[in-house]
């Protein structure tokens, strides 16, 4: 059906791209033939993340389509956080703009959405088509996700997913966090649910993965066990390196002083004495960072959102 100009939508579907000019008219086209076949009107937004190729001169060539334009390159999880806060339908289908993702798998997983009742249906690339390299990076990355994490999806990266409109909305997405999508969305209280999806070799353009932005996605990934385990109580894990901070002070000290006495080792030739007063000042660091970071923390929480991260040059409504 064809695109409504209104409100309240049944499907809205939210494709980032990046340097991806050939591969928009054809993504365009399967998931025209794809949508078309549902009952229900959608749209489907296209979202240019500060393309340096001809992407956003195809983009405005497309109909039936929403164009977001960024002004500049923001990243994959500002690029899907854009779209998601521009959807208006009822559920809301992402996927990639490579044509790696298959649009045919999406009537598929809105089945399964609506049969098990899930707040979320992921896919999972089961026989991917990508090189050695990036697989290994990815394996490195789920072994880390599920110590941390313990999110219990066998594809994170994936971006072939159907989500409710309540799920989408109660994100707030930055830096490499796309890849934790659904362990935020765990951590909320979202059903969750996986079905393996068709993923095609590559044929245009080249993988945006890379070594950095693992790198980058651990380190959100730390952030994000952080921000899951100790946001409603940070104290509690600066109270923990506190306390320990103290036993080894106490422990230093009780060394230099029992050679003090025993073996009459001056204090300043005793580099216990040091140690000691050096997690002395250590335990109270921490507990005054704890301190200082719950109170940051509650202020966040009941003040206004911070200053606006990224800035929309044009929307095309084509």
């Amino acid at each position: 059906m064809a695109v409504a100009k209104q409100s309240s939508l049944d499907y809205s579907v939210v494709v980032p791209l990046y340097n991806e000019a050939q591969n928009v008219s054809p993504t365009h086209k399967e998931l025209l033939a794809t949508m078309d076949k549902l009952r229900g009107e959608y749209e489907i937004i296209y979202i240019n993340d500060g393309s340096k190729d001809a992407t956003l001169k195809e983009l405005k060539k497309l109909k039936k389509a929403v164009v977001i334009d960024l002004n500049r390159n923001y990243g994959q999880s500002t690029a899907l956080d854009a779209g998601f806060k521009a959807a208006q339908g009822e559920i809301i289908i992402s996927l990639d703009g490579d044509l790696q993702n298959d649009p045919a798998d999406i009537p598929r997983l809105l089945e399964k959405l609506k049969k098990d009742n899930l707040d979320v249906i992921a896919g999972w690339r089961r026989k991917r088509r990508d090189k050695n390299s990036v697989r290994i990076l990815t394996r490195l990355g789920r072994a880390c996700r599920g110590v941390l994490l313990n999110d219990r999806v066998h594809d994170s990266g994936c971006m072939l997913r159907a989500y409710r409109k309540e799920a989408v909305k109660s994100l707030d997405l930055q830096g490499e966090m796309h890849r934790y999508i659904l362990a935020l969305l765990r951590w909320k209280g979202f059903r969750i649910g996986e079905l393996e999806v068709n993923h095609r070799p590559r044929i245009h353009g080249n993988t945006k993965y890379s070594s950095s932005k693992a790198v980058r996605g651990f380190i959100d990934l730390m952030y994000i066990w952080f921000i899951n385990k100790y946001s409603q109580r940070p104290l509690h894990l600066f109270g923990y390196l506190s306390l320990l901070s103290s036993i080894l002070a106490v422990l230093s000290l009780g060394e230099s002083i029992a050679a003090k006495i025993i073996w009459s080792l001056s204090l300043n030739r005793n580099g216990f004495f040091y140690l000691g007063f050096f997690f002395f000042i250590a335990s109270i660091l921490f507990f005054s960072f704890g301190i200082i970071i719950d109170i940051l923390i509650r202020i966040h929480h009941n003040s206004s959102p911070f200053e606006q991260r990224y800035y929309v040059r044009e929307i095309v409504r084509n």
